[in-house]
């Protein structure tokens, strides 16, 4: 295990995750365009590679279930939580917010995105959601 999830540094990076989790339905409450001020990076920190990468999106998706009645669960949360902490650490990805139609009327997604393909999905949402917003992962600019 690398150093960024050792004790105590696991400690303070668990609770700033949960601080960010918890926020997230407040958060998005605010246009776009001020969201997008607030969670993308000026700049990241010093890159890690892909194994301390890996191991971060992985403490974080174990992490969230964990914050029960306090931390929201949905792909904002998670998608939202996972770009927060992945683009300061110097993974290249995006966050793309969609809306898509079903039987029962509209329905939005947001999701990851790394070098062109959605990133830590299950399935690829792009069939359903047509992209309506992303953040991106280099700029402070997004795109609508």
């Amino acid at each position: 295990m690398t150093a960024l999830l050792r004790k105590p540094a696991r400690l303070l990076l668990a609770i700033r995750v949960l601080a960010v989790a918890v926020s997230v339905p407040v958060l998005m409450r605010l246009p776009l365009h001020r969201v997008c001020g607030i969670v993308a990076p000026a700049r990241s920190r010093r890159r890690r590679d892909a194994q301390e990468l890996s191991e971060l999106a992985s403490f974080i998706l174990w992490l969230l279930p964990a914050g029960g009645p306090l931390v929201r669960q949905g792909c904002l949360t998670r998608g939202v939580t996972l770009y927060y902490f992945l683009s300061r650490a110097g993974a290249d990805i995006e966050l793309v917010f969609g809306v898509g139609m079903r039987e029962d009327g509209a329905d939005g997604h947001c999701w990851l995105v790394q070098h062109g393909q959605p990133f830590l999905e299950k399935q690829d949402p792009r069939p359903l959601f047509s992209e309506l917003y992303r953040i991106p992962g280099s700029a402070r600019a997004a795109t609508a």
